[in-house]
């Protein structure tokens, strides 16, 4: 393919200054992203003191343990998590997100065996450097900002890197060797770069549904579009005939595991007396058999059944690359991003001491652009819609170039 000499420059030198201000965030994005795939193995052990409790004779019922945990919480769990095994403790959650915290029961003693406050967890600190650089609404706001110009370098970079003819494959699919360290770094970079591209791009559309921006954004048009959860989803519209007594958590709890779900079953209790019982599973690995089904809290009837068929378009999208971004669909998505957050890491500090050997000093080394090259109108295009769609990447644009532009003229006059 041959390309124009003038749009590579030009391009170039965005992906430059681009990856110049972003590369200590993407570092930092790609470390804290590789560890926070540990999180499962990680708590499991530091945990298993309270979630793990010595089988001893017949468990007491499930109605007696919700008491106890109702009595020795600040703020009453609003649902509890079905045991697969004897030795588990039972576990009753109170909010979600990071205002979650559970507290778990000893099924056989009826002691509570420990509490785990989600935002007071190794992990959960960790996530947080991840999405907000611990710097709460204003660093989601930067990891976005780094997001949107992590594509534009992804796509910048895919056209610099792109082979004209007469090519040889060194130096395009594996390093050169043999023309010292900065070009062998600079390989490295570029041609990582080109084998992880595409994965990059999928991660990164499993990042932004979390941002505040393009989240928000992305929440309205499925409102909109009314494809995300249905109405019916939550239940909270949905009401119990209140005739004589609420069904006991054991005997919901047997109705839920007659359900036979896959995954994490929940069971969600009443807010009030004309409230419902809920069942939902959580199973990230195969999204398709998720379901949210209510319950009469005194008949035990089942009102509505929803399936992820019920779910719109957007939502299971959403769902499917925020699963894909925590490498949950099984051991092969784990090592698949544990991989590429390595690569990624590997590539930015390649792209680093690349930097470092060619830079000479009292100059930022940006690259030049001939005066006489003109925009197309598809790349300006190309921008707009980036702009639209990453709204902070576009505020940024605009004031880069506008610095650029006023930089120029005061250096004219």
């Amino acid at each position: 393919m041959k390309k124009n000499k003038k749009l590579n420059q030009w391009l170039w030198k965005w992906h430059f200054i681009a990856g110049l201000i972003s590369l200590p965030f993407i570092i930092v994005l790609s470390i804290t992203g590789g560890i926070y795939l540990f999180k499962a193995d990680y708590e499991a052990s530091k945990q298993k003191h309270i979630k793990e409790v010595v089988v001893q004779g017949a468990p007491i019922s499930l109605q007696e343990q919700w008491e106890i945990a109702n009595k020795n919480v600040i703020k009453k769990p609003n649902t509890m998590v079905l045991t697969s095994t004897a030795n588990q403790a039972t576990e009753f959650i109170s909010g979600r997100f990071g205002g979650k915290s559970s507290v778990y029961v000893n099924p056989y003693s009826g002691d509570i065996s420990g509490e785990i406050i989600t935002r007071d967890t190794d992990m959960f600190k960790i996530r947080k450097l991840h999405g907000e650089l611990l710097m709460g609404t204003f660093g989601t706001k930067i990891v976005e900002l780094i997001a949107s110009w992590m594509v534009v370098l992804i796509l910048t970079g895919l056209y610099v890197w792109w082979p004209e003819r007469g090519r040889k494959i060194k130096g395009v699919f594996i390093p050169r060797t043999n023309q010292g360290k900065r070009t062998f770094y600079r390989d490295i970079h570029a041609i990582t770069g080109f084998w992880v591209s595409g994965l990059l791009l999928l991660i990164l559309a499993g990042g932004f549904p979390w941002t505040d921006v393009f989240g928000d954004n992305f929440k309205q048009l499925q409102k909109i579009t009314n494809t995300g959860y249905p109405a019916t989803w939550k239940g909270h519209q949905l009401q119990s005939n209140d005739k004589g007594d609420a069904l006991t958590l054991d005997q919901m709890a047997a109705k839920a595991e007659a359900l036979d779900l896959p995954g994490t079953v929940l069971v969600h209790f009443p807010k009030g007396p004309k409230s419902i019982f809920s069942v939902s599973n959580l199973n990230p690995s195969d999204l398709n058999t998720q379901k949210k089904i209510h319950f009469d809290q005194y008949s035990g009837r089942q009102i509505l059944s929803n399936n992820w068929d019920d779910v719109g378009i957007l939502m299971r999208g959403r769902m499917w690359v925020m699963a894909f971004h925590q490498g949950e669909f099984g051991a092969w998505s784990w090592w698949l991003m544990l991989l590429t957050a390595i690569a990624l890491t590997i590539m930015s500090i390649s792209a680093l001491i690349s930097y470092i050997m060619r830079k000479r000093k009292g100059d930022w080394g940006v690259p030049k652009v001939p005066v006489t090259f003109k925009i197309g109108y598809g790349v300006i295009v190309l921008i707009g819609i980036l702009a639209i769609v990453f709204p902070l990447f576009g505020i940024s644009l605009i004031l880069i170039i506008g610095t650029e532009y006023l930089t120029k003229k005061i250096k004219k006059s």
